[in-house]
């Protein structure tokens, strides 16, 4: 719905006239009328969030018909970027010191390579070798593997 029909909606919703709910958003009535017409390219946040509270609603309801990115929005666009670790291993591992965490990934690693050459279709991870800090690649995991069983 476009900006200017939501605020209508909201403004009818609430039983306001133009002339109450641009006195109750200090807004003037011309450009309460320009808004609710679409003659308004750009309100401003401020503007959009006084309206929205003079009628009683979230001022989400106008910012995402405005255009404008909302805690809403944003979560909707970016739900499939968001972490598939569990969180208790996430808890786990942050409780862990830093060099015990770089050695846990490389046996983590090393276990996976194993799977891999065994033929579990690469053990459930992308074919991308992983990089040290720098940029260059990360010592070979069987290394990393080998190292941790002669040091335990």
């Amino acid at each position: 719905m476009k900006l200017g029909d939501k605020i209508r909606q909201l403004r009818e919703q609430s039983k306001l006239t133009q002339g109450q709910l641009a006195q109750a958003s200090s807004v003037s009535q011309g450009y309460l009328s320009q808004l609710e017409n679409g003659e308004v390219k750009h309100p401003s946040a401020a503007v959009l969030l006084r309206i929205a509270q003079a009628m009683h609603v979230c001022g989400d309801e106008l910012f995402e018909a405005a255009g404008y990115p909302t805690v809403r929005t944003l979560r909707e666009a970016y739900r499939g970027y968001e972490a598939t670790i569990e969180p208790e291993l996430i808890t786990y591992l942050s409780d862990l010191p830093r060099d015990k965490q770089r050695r846990l990934l490389l046996v983590l690693e090393g276990m996976a390579n194993v799977l891999t050459s065994r033929g579990d279709s690469n053990g459930g991870h992308g074919s991308t070798p992983r990089r040290d800090p720098g940029g260059a690649p990360a010592r070979s995991s069987h290394k990393s593997l080998e190292y941790s069983r002669s040091r335990n």
